[in-house]
Formats: structure tokens, C-alpha cells, sequence
């Protein structure tokens, strides 16, 4: 897939006199194109085999939980619980190891499947029975910007496409007023910035469209011209420069993806407002989503969760959720471990417990990827004082749910103190080719010109995580 191409028109004495203009339009153009908050989409394309999802909601845990405190208990950890780490460690981030600290929260078993949930997430523990818990991820890296570049784009490097603008760009969308690709900003950009959201060589259309937690979430979406013809007079005119620039440049991605990002988001003008109008939605789903919680963060990330699945219904390809600020420097406790991850437990759980019995009740969750991860674990001893954790990438668990994947399974194995991986080791691109195998892409075909080369997501690694699957 790529950009709708236009005919080239012989430049008539009018079209001369705007081409000449565009001195003018190309700053008010520039200015336009550094604002990422729009991005449009071709059609769908068919899909390489049947795909079991057609959408992705993807819930960011931005600064890495820690494993051992939420999904993957260890007790060998309470038997050296303030003693020396009983094995060779490997150099951390900071490199200011303590002495081994067992989990701070008790494990309960819920579901038929008796899937074991620490007491940090008693309403996600609750939907057990749909998830999917991956104990063997791994990263290559054990800092924040690059280990979020790897998980956003498949590379440690700055500059590579999302995996939401790969998605859009091999799949597109089935809503044309809407973008493709929507990431929730719940308050915080992650470290590396908005390039994780980024279409890096991709056309520019692909980008992912950052939509804020205020209201309006997305800036001038509401007309700021008197009448609506004199708007309409202003697009056409705007209209009538790009394409004669375009015919000068002869086929430039970024005007094409400009003209097209200014096409969306006049139509954004009416489909957001009314995405964002909750008053349809009963009582009881605002309170299932902890929209009326006394936690003011649980009330943002359920009004993103909620956002996620009008998003959807909608038929936006690919949404993420980043996390609300103010809970302790998001999930990175290198101190104040109890704390901060009990503050941003509260602000997920409910709401995200909420999302996955709403889309199961709409039957939307059989058609919706769900994944929960963040860029990498946590280590099983303190950081220096007794109440941190370091950044640990060699062993760290996500999971997923809805959309072609078991529920209630454990896959892989870390060892018995949640440090490294030791059966079913898997790496970012593992997931990568499971979620676009999930939406009907083979992740090995998926591909675009660059540089002389046929780039992926997944570059020259990644398998599809089988066993996992329905």
C-alpha cells in the first residue's frame, strides 16, 4: 500500500499565480506538518490468511512493572527475602544492588484456570480465565528510551515505524473520519518521546494521532470560522496550493500525507466530538470503568479504556493507552516500590478489567487484541535502599487476551527467583509477528522499500508465538 498519487494538470496562468504562492503556504504548511495529532489511511487491504483480530488495543504499562510483584510469584524469594542475591547478577542501570526483596503483595489463584494474580489487581485477577500469561519476555535493552523504541518499533534505534503504523499501513482502517492509528495520552509521553508513536520511513499518513486527556482532545478540532462555508472557502483554498505544489514537487510523501491529514481532519471535526460524547453510555458502565472513583487516575484511565472501545466499535485499527502522571514516576520504582505500584495498580485495574468484560458483552473481544506490557521487568533484589527495584530485560511478563488467544494459560518460565528466563524464551519480535499473524499478516511479508532494502517490524527475527493461540 501507499499514498493515493495525483495526475499532474498543465500549469494554466492561475495555476502559475498559486504556485508562486506558496512561499506563503508552504510555512503555514510546515507548521501543520509538525503537528502529529492527525493521520489518515488508505482502505483496508486483504489480509495474507484469515485473521482472528481485526483490532489492537494496546494497554502501554510505561517504565516496566515488576514481574515478581504481579503476575509470576516466586516463593524462593521470601526464603532469602533481605539477604544476599543467592546468584550472579549482571549489570543493571544503575548498578546499586542490594540484597534479595521478596514480593510486598500475596498471590491468590482466581478463575477456573487458577491463573495466579498478586493482590495489586483484584479486578483483573477477575478476568483470568481470558488471559493469556507470557512469563519469558525479553529485551535487549535495559533503559527506558531504547527499550521503548525495541518494544514500540521493533529496533533500539530512533527513527523506525510503530507497530501501529505498520499495522495501519498493511491493514489501514474501516473508519475514514477517524485515523487509523490513536494513541490515549493518559498524561505522560513516554522516555524517547512521541517517536514511538512515529511512522519513521512508512508515508507519513501512518503516524499514530495523539489524542490528550482534556477536552478538546485534539487541537482545533472545533471550527474556530464564523460560518461553516468560510471554513470550507479556507480548506479549498489551502486545497487548491498544495496541489499545485504538488504538481511542481512531482509527488512529495509529505504534501501528499499533509493533504490528506488536512482531508481527515476536517472530517475529524464531527467524529470526534462525538466519539468523546459520553452521555450515551449508561450508569453502570461509567461505574464499571471507575469513571466515578475517588482516585482521580482511575477515573483517567477508565475514561481511556472507555475511549478505546467507542474507538474500536468505530473501526480504528489500532489504539494504545499511555499512563496517567502523578503515581510515582510511572512504573519505574527504583524507590518507594509499595507506593508507586500501588498507586498505578488502582489506576488500571478496574478500568482495565472493565474493558475486557465490556467488549466480551458487545462481542467485540473475539475481533480484539488486547496486550498489557511494558518495555521490560523488574530485578528480584532491592536497588540499594530496601523498597526499589532496577530495570531487569531478561526476564519480564506480559499478557494478552481476546482476539484468536487462549485464556487462562501460563506460557514459559522464569527461574525460581523471576530474574532470567529459563523455558519458552521469547523477545519482542515474537510478539510483534503474534499480533500481526493475529490480524491476518504474515510479519515476514509485511514489508517496505527503504534504503535499498525490503524493511519489517519484525527485521530478520520473530516466530509466531503458536501455542498461545486458539
Amino acid at each position: 500500500m501507499h499514498c493515493r498519487r495525483f495526475r499532474s494538470q498543465p500549469l494554466s496562468r492561475r495555476a502559475l499565480l498559486q504556485s508562486a504562492s506558496c512561499g506563503f503556504a508552504a510555512v503555514a504548511l510546515q507548521a501543520l506538518l509538525g503537528d502529529k495529532a492527525f493521520a489518515g489511511s488508505d482502505k483496508s487491504s486483504a489480509p495474507h490468511h484469515a485473521a482472528k483480530a481485526k483490532h489492537v488495543i494496546f494497554l502501554y504499562m510505561d517504565g516496566g512493572p515488576s514481574q515478581v510483584d504481579t503476575f509470576d510469584p516466586k516463593p524462593a524469594l521470601e526464603k532469602y527475602d533481605g539477604k544476599p542475591f543467592p546468584t550472579k547478577t549482571e549489570p543493571t542501570q544503575f548498578n546499586n544492588n542490594g540484597n534479595t526483596l521478596s514480593s510486598r503483595w500475596k498471590f491468590n489463584q482466581y478463575g477456573e484456570s487458577g491463573l495466579p494474580v498478586s493482590d495489586l489487581f483484584p479486578h483483573i485477577g477477575t478476568q483470568a480465565d481470558k488471559l493469556a500469561m507470557i512469563h519469558s519476555m525479553t529485551s535487549e535493552f535495559p533503559e527506558h528510551t531504547s527499550a521503548n523504541y525495541f518494544l514500540h518499533t521493533g529496533s533500539g534505534l530512533q527513527g523506525r515505524p510503530s507497530m501501529g503504523a505498520w499495522t495501519t499501513y498493511g491493514l489501514g482502517s474501516d473508519n475514514q473520519d477517524l485515523p487509523g492509528f490513536v494513541v490515549l495520552n493518559g498524561g505522560l509521553i513516554p522516555p524517547g518521546g512521541i517517536d514511538n508513536f512515529n511512522s519513521g520511513f512508512l508515508p507519513a499518513a501512518y503516524q499514530g494521532s495523539i489524542f490528550n486527556p482534556g477536552d478538546p482532545p485534539v487541537a482545533n478540532i472545533r471550527p474556530a470560522d464564523r460560518t461553516a462555508e468560510l471554513q470550507k472557502n479556507k480548506l479549498s483554498l489551502i486545497e487548491r496550493l498544495d496541489r499545485a505544489s504538488q504538481a511542481s514537487a512531482g509527488g512529495d510523501d509529505q504534501l501528499e500525507s499533509a493533504i490528506r491529514n488536512y482531508e481527515l481532519a476536517y472530517r475529524m471535526q464531527t467524529a470526534v466530538p462525538e466519539l468523546m460524547d459520553i452521555r450515551d453510555e449508561t450508569p453502570a458502565t461509567l461505574e464499571m470503568y471507575g469513571l466515578n472513583d475517588e482516585f482521580k487516575n482511575t477515573q483517567v484511565y477508565g475514561r481511556q479504556c472507555l475511549t478505546a472501545r467507542r474507538l474500536i466499535e468505530r473501526g480504528v485499527r489500532f489504539v494504545e493507552l499511555t499512563c496517567p502522571g502523578g503515581n510515582g514516576d510511572r512504573w519505574d520504582q527504583h524507590s518507594n516500590l509499595k507506593d508507586g505500584h500501588t498507586k498505578n495498580a488502582r489506576t488500571v485495574d478496574k478500568p482495565i478489567a472493565a474493558l475486557l468484560t465490556d467488549l466480551q458483552q458487545r462481542g467485540l473481544l473475539d475481533s480484539t487484541l488486547v496486550v498489557f506490557a511494558g518495555e521490560f521487568g523488574r530485578t528480584p533484589f532491592a536497588q540499594g535502599g530496601p523498597d526499589g527495584r532496577d530495570h531487569n530485560p531478561y526476564a519480564f511478563t506480559i499478557w494478552m487476551a481476546g482476539g484468536g488467544v487462549q485464556g487462562g494459560i501460563r506460557y514459559g518460565k522464569s527461574d525460581e527467583f523471576g530474574y532470567k528466563t529459563v523455558e519458552n524464551r521469547l523477545m519482542i519480535h515474537d510478539l510483534h509477528a503474534t499480533m500481526l499473524h493475529l490480524l491476518g499478516v504474515d510479519h515476514e511479508r509485511l514489508t517496505f522499500r527503504f534504503s535499498g532494502r525490503d524493511m519489517r517490524l519484525t527485521d530478520v527475527h520473530g516466530n509466531v508465538i503458536h501455542d498461545i493461540l486458539t
